[in-house]
């Protein structure tokens, strides 16, 4: 029997409409200047991304990465394991864990990685579990699959479900991950039930915090944090560098003995390139203003009421969030798709999320706010996403095919 032919099943998948639910091309960015970027040549106000707190271009964060390019170089040289590991490392480290209040932090080159560290150490026996919600961001999900555990997916934010899916897999180690922050709709996971739930199965309670970490609770020190949780109840948090922080790579942050078991055995982070020491300082940089500057998250919080307000004065499908990740619901991807295109040719820029990735089946127009966007601006676009949606119920907006 002669073996499937991958480009025929490319041709195969590619032609299938569940596969090609994806509502918009990725696009290249040029210039960026704040919330101004650069698309197909021309300047649009960004509202994607997850620069939340405006850090990744201030000047004393691109200031301390150039004084560490010229001293250390452009990259770190070697893997953890074969001496790439640098003060700079060590220096961030121990100031994020001071900052969140935790024994111990191991920085990783990518969330991606630090997810499937976690994953793999912890979870390596026949029969360890993952129950997961089922809008977990795709790196906790992959970390169980490469970590040949068995994965136990949960309804959005249902306890309950959480609760069966690791009563029904009683006989292994078991971890429940999820997200803090849920980076399609910006809802928020119940993380104190989540709690009891993982004491009551004798789980382990995994915490991705990347879209909560700068922006929410007591000084940005995040949704667990803001839950008035500690190790004790969440032994391992991860969250990306490259979010509120404004910087690179990833921290895992928890209790000492986990940590020092990661730092030890984890080939995803022994044997992957280590940060680059300019990226490290750039990211202390960042986080030290993250706990410095309140007005950024205060500007944030002002911003997200300017946006909620408007949008339910304009009868607009707002879903239940109080972060900067504001999602307007559509019925239809190409609905989604005619609007986004539509707003880009009025010079803003948002993103669109695929009926199939949100779980309820209608599409999003997603926003995202940042402490460097203007009141004025978050009003005009508001503005702008009416009478784009107004355009669509009339028939006079062109369908998405049309607009390419």
């Amino acid at each position: 029997m002669a073996r499937p032919d991958l480009f025929e099943r490319i041709q195969t998948l590619r032609s299938s409409a569940d596969s090609l639910r994806s509502v918009a091309p990725v696009q290249a960015v040029g210039r960026r200047d704040g919330v101004r970027v650069e698309v197909d040549g021309h300047t649009l106000t960004s509202f994607r991304g997850s620069d939340y707190l405006g850090l990744a271009q201030q000047f004393g964060v691109v200031n301390a990465l150039q004084d560490a390019v010229a001293r250390e170089g452009v990259n770190g040289g070697a893997a953890p394991a074969a001496g790439g590991r640098h003060a700079l490392h060590q220096a961030l480290e121990a100031e994020a864990a001071e900052w969140l209040g935790h024994p111990r932090a191991l920085l990783f080159s990518s969330a991606y990685l630090a997810n499937l560290a976690v994953q793999q150490v912890l979870l390596c026996e026949d029969g360890d579990v993952c129950a997961q919600d089922q809008l977990n961001h795709p790196s906790l999900l992959d970390a169980t699959a490469l970590a040949g555990a068995r994965l136990r997916r949960y309804p959005h934010l249902d306890t309950e479900g959480a609760m069966r899916q690791l009563k029904h897999a009683a006989e292994g180690a078991a971890m429940l991950a999820t997200d803090a922050v849920f980076c399609i709709d910006g809802d928020s996971a119940p993380l104190r039930s989540l709690t009891l739930v993982a004491r009551m199965q004798q789980a382990l309670l995994c915490v991705d915090d990347t879209h909560g970490i700068g922006v929410l609770g007591d000084g940005g020190r995040g949704s667990v944090s803001a839950a008035g949780l500690g190790t004790a109840e969440v032994p391992l948090q991860v969250f990306a560098l490259d979010a509120a922080l404004g910087g690179s790579g990833a921290l895992v942050v928890g209790d000492a003995a986990l940590l020092e078991h990661l730092a030890a055995t984890a080939r995803p982070y022994l044997y992957s390139p280590a940060l680059s020491p300019a990226l490290a300082a750039a990211s202390l940089e960042a986080l030290r203003l993250a706990r410095r500057d309140d007005w950024r998250r205060e500007k944030l919080v002002e911003l997200v009421g300017v946006f909620r307000s408007a949008a339910r004065g304009h009868g607009l499908g707002l879903m239940a969030a109080e972060t900067p990740i504001q999602s307007l619901s559509f019925a239809t991807d190409q609905q989604a798709m005619a609007l986004a295109q539509n707003l880009q040719q009025a010079g803003m820029w948002v993103g669109t999320v695929a009926a199939g990735l949100t779980g309820d089946g209608a599409a999003r127009v997603r926003v995202s706010l940042s402490a460097l966007h203007v009141p004025a601006q978050v009003q005009a676009l508001v503005d702008a996403i009416a009478r784009a949606r107004d355009g669509l119920h009339a028939g006079t907006l062109l369908p998405a095919a049309a607009l390419a």
